[in-house]
């Protein structure tokens, strides 16, 4: 029988091709059917999920590439709501490494990035995330930083608010936020210039 409950050969002449035939061998195709099924199931928490198409989402986020803080960006991201929310990108020093002149094209993929990024998923803000003892002042400036906390603030902020006002002066319809981490994952803000 058919699903539909008609014999096989009275309902093969009224459904042609139809998918709801029930094959002879109905218990091995059943059999063969579940087998795939749990291979399936087992390999699903393994295999990538759908993309997501492009649209609109909150924000850029530059920041360091340093391993320490990985998962601390992640959690900060998470808890102010922006978890699947934003783009990222990574450069060493993150706003030093988009204005150093040892490394001019890292500031020209930074821009590209945001270029794309408003374009592909409209982003509103640059969010901008430096963070406290990065190796990248030491590399390109020659300056250990981490043992005078108020020079190290306004190192950093100085370098966040000069890529502020680039940013600004190209994409005067975005929102800046500036951000310094600590080594513990805590954040502060740094004003942004007007």
């Amino acid at each position: 029988f058919g699903i539909c409950g008609e014999t096989m050969s009275h309902h093969h002449e009224k459904h042609d091709g139809c998918c709801c035939v029930i094959p002879e061998n109905s218990r091995r195709n059943f059999l063969t059917l579940a087998t795939l099924g749990a291979g399936a199931a087992l390999l699903a928490p393994i295999l990538p999920g759908p993309a997501k198409a492009a649209g609109a989402i909150d924000a850029l986020l530059l920041c360091c590439m340093d391993y320490r803080l990985v998962d601390d960006v992640t959690a900060y991201m998470t808890g102010r709501g922006l978890k699947d929310n934003y783009d990222q990108i990574i450069l060493a020093g993150a706003s030093l490494g988009a204005l150093t002149e040892h490394r001019k094209d890292w500031g020209v993929t930074f821009f590209q990035h945001v270029d794309v990024a408003k374009q592909l998923h409209h982003i509103r803000r640059v969010m901008i995330m430096d963070h406290r003892d990065c190796g990248a002042y030491k590399v390109f400036l020659g300056l250990d930083l981490k043992d005078d906390r108020a020079k190290e603030t306004a190192v950093h902020a100085e370098h966040l608010q000069k890529l502020a006002q680039m940013i600004k002066g190209k994409h005067p319809d975005l929102e800046v936020e500036l951000l310094l981490m600590a080594l513990d994952g805590t954040v502060e803000k740094i004003p942004t210039p007007a």
